[in-house]
């Protein structure tokens, strides 16, 4: 998202040479899937977490430029909202205490950046959507001063030919209607990076797929926005609804949407990158001078850069990446479901979850995705970011079931097994699947942990809800730092 491009305005014939460019970048790939050397030999994981900046009183601070500017770090960088940043981890193998190791520094570089940061009156916040944000934070002019985020939204603008219409009920209700993207800037997330080669690369998407509701109920960090409680994963629709290019008249033809679980389990890599360029017009029609059939004749490899930015512009739930390193080509499913926080100890246990479960199902003799549906999974998904950790959910030879006992039961076994193979040293094995079991146990994670202060806090503390959530946010801020698992974080 944070890619710089120079703001400009798009002509038919842009478009056309774009469009073309596209096509012959799509055929070079299929051209090196059947032959170039992938590198995955090793696979890496990677990591990003998209952070909120708020003031001394938990107010969305737009200063991310100073924020930026103060950390003088190339990890760090700008995201949509003026109040938010991102930091990318540099890639890690799992093996013996590589989750340990990716912990340490992902506190070792939030710690320096927050101290900076307040140099500047601002701190950061990892959760789902920053529940202080008010519709008045939310204007075009809130937007990053990086010129993509104003070309992204004339384009999007263009296609839609009208307003954003926000809808989402809960257990409260919100309709509210938006004449920028900033919505988007709401929600932010968690990103994992699993690599991996080609032939193996529809296994791992289908298995993120059937799993991405169960990550979603565990997960859950986002239950208020614009003082609503709403799903317990609201992010989940906020996004859905704030890059829809789409008005109602061609919703209502069945074309499909730019943030997008999918439709159908895969057979390659390939069936992803073409769906794109089938069904997506660029929204960024962008040419670069790279001749990739040239490169690749010539023994190079093609950074397929038209290819690239066309991807990036098309938000599945779980992305296919094609990346170059070294001159070497190399797939990532990059794992999009989740929000951001509420610990860097909770994120690890994500991940540590997440890498598991999705190596047992790509690896297993008989894949899961063969006994179910596509629907269900996508049912799952949203059923989960509608109930989060009390969901109901279906699951092949077991039928429907709460989540909870589907992780406890199934899951985390399965997990157990999953960092077995990855090399996990047992004794980080173990730790971090605690904190999943200790989830499920307690029924509490991020999403329910802020939904009960925030009730208690009206209840008990004769609070109206800004100031309940205020509140909870200078609690939730406490605790995040203290690095301990959500689940075992009091309510009072």
């Amino acid at each position: 998202m944070g890619e710089q491009v120079a703001r400009r305005e798009f002509s038919r014939e842009d478009r056309a040479r774009y469009r073309s460019k596209v096509r012959q970048c799509l055929d070079v790939f299929a051209e090196m899937l059947r032959g170039a050397r992938f590198d995955s030999e090793r696979p890496m994981t990677g990591l990003e977490i998209e952070l909120n900046l708020v003031d001394a009183g938990a107010e969305p601070a737009m200063r991310n430029a100073d924020v930026l500017a103060a950390i003088a770090d190339p990890a760090f960088q700008t995201e949509l909202g003026q109040f938010n940043v991102e930091i990318n981890l540099p890639p890690r193998r799992l093996a013996g205490d590589g989750p340990a190791a990716f912990e340490r520094d992902v506190r070792a570089s939030l710690n320096a950046a927050e101290e900076r940061a307040r140099t500047v009156g601002a701190h950061m916040v990892m959760i789902g959507i920053l529940p202080t944000l008010r519709r008045a934070h939310i204007t075009l002019g809130s937007l990053s001063a990086n010129p993509r985020y104003a070309l992204l939204n004339e384009q999007i603008f263009a296609a839609r030919g009208e307003d954003l219409d926000i809808r989402i009920d809960g257990v409260d209700r919100l309709a509210v209607t938006a004449e920028s993207i900033a919505p988007e800037a709401a929600a932010t997330s968690t990103q994992f990076h699993l690599q991996v080669s080609p032939p193996q690369f529809a296994a791992y998407w289908n298995a993120a797929q059937t799993i991405a509701g169960v990550q979603v109920a565990l997960g859950a960090n986002a239950p208020f926005l614009f003082g609503r409680e709403l799903w317990r994963e609201t992010r989940i629709p906020l996004f859905e609804q704030a890059t829809d290019t789409r008005p109602e008249e061609i919703k209502a033809q069945g074309v499909r949407p730019r943030v997008w679980f999918g439709e159908r389990w895969i057979t390659s890599v390939f069936d992803l990158f073409e769906e794109n360029v089938r069904y997506f017009p660029a929204l960024l029609p962008i040419c670069d001078e790279e001749d990739p059939a040239g490169t690749l004749a010539r023994g190079d490899t093609p950074r397929l850069p038209e290819l690239r930015l066309h991807n990036g512009t098309v938000y599945r739930w779980n992305r296919p990446v094609y990346d170059v390193v070294h001159d070497r080509p190399h797939l990532r499913v990059e794992n999009r479901v989740l929000p951001a926080g509420p610990t860097v100890v909770d994120t690890m246990a994500n991940g540590a979850f997440y890498f598991a479960v999705v190596r047992m199902l790509a690896e297993a003799e008989r894949p899961l995705w063969s006994q179910m549906s596509f629907s269900a999974a996508e049912e799952n998904f949203h059923a989960c970011a509608r109930h989060g950790i009390a969901a109901t959910v279906y699951w092949p030879g077991l039928g429907y079931l709460p989540v909870t006992e589907l992780v406890l039961r199934r899951l985390l076994p399965m997990a157990h097994e999953g960092l077995d193979r990855w090399g996990v040293a047992p004794a980080e094995r173990d730790r971090l699947l605690r904190v999943i079991e200790g989830r499920c146990l307690t029924g509490r994670n991020g999403a329910t942990w802020q939904t009960e202060t925030v009730h208690r806090l009206e209840d008990d503390g004769d609070l109206d809800r800004r100031a309940a959530l205020h509140a909870m946010l200078t609690r939730y801020i406490e605790h995040m730092h203290a690095n301990v698992p959500v689940h075992e974080w009091p309510v009072r």
